[in-house]
């Protein structure tokens, strides 16, 4: 072997080692970049999460009835789940067990919800109601038969001029609800 070709070959394997060391130092950034991306993009869904439910419905229940109520309405309406649950605690104001607030999302809009400790002189109202456009009769029909079950018929199913075919009802637990046929 001769002295260039020796020589290429200690500079080939010098380089060769350094490359190695860069391309190693050079995994180990990508992989913090990425860890920092994936944090960077969990902040932006919370954000957007956190902005596009500023206002949420939030229903104080005084019957120790929150979780059956949030139980019942979940299983209406399709894209829905109870997100979170925080329950009162054996030395809490509140019943041990029962909710102290829960976050519950109903086709995909969020609400909350409580067992309050304390027993108000109000309730829910019907001057305050869900409103719900429905996408077809049949959907129609079913959610006003499920919520109008123990509860009470406001407006029965019917054409009031300004809309096809509409109902109100108080459901079981005191909210109300509106039901339109789009």
């Amino acid at each position: 072997m001769n002295k260039f070709t020796l020589l290429l070959l200690v500079f080939t394997l010098t380089l060769s080692c350094s490359n190695n060391e860069k391309t190693s130092k050079t995994q180990e950034e990508l992989s913090q970049l990425q860890t920092e991306l994936d944090s960077i993009k969990q902040l932006y869904k919370d954000n957007i999460k956190t902005t596009t439910n500023q206002i949420a419905t939030f229903l104080t229940f005084q019957k120790g009835d929150a979780e059956q109520a949030m139980n019942f309405y979940i299983t209406l309406f399709d894209n829905s789940k109870i997100e979170d649950v925080k329950r009162w605690g054996k030395d809490a104001p509140g019943q041990e067990g029962t909710i102290m607030h829960a976050t519950f999302s109903l086709n995909g809009k969020q609400f909350m919800c409580s067992d309050s400790p304390a027993i108000h002189d109000w309730g829910f109202t019907p001057a305050v109601s869900n409103f719900v456009e429905c996408k077809d009769n049949s959907e129609l029909e079913e959610l006003f038969t499920k919520l109008s079950e123990n509860g009470t018929v406001m407006m029965p199913l019917n054409n009031y001029g300004f809309s096809q075919k509409f109902g109100f009802v108080e459901d079981q637990f005191g909210v109300s609800w509106q039901l339109n046929l789009k």
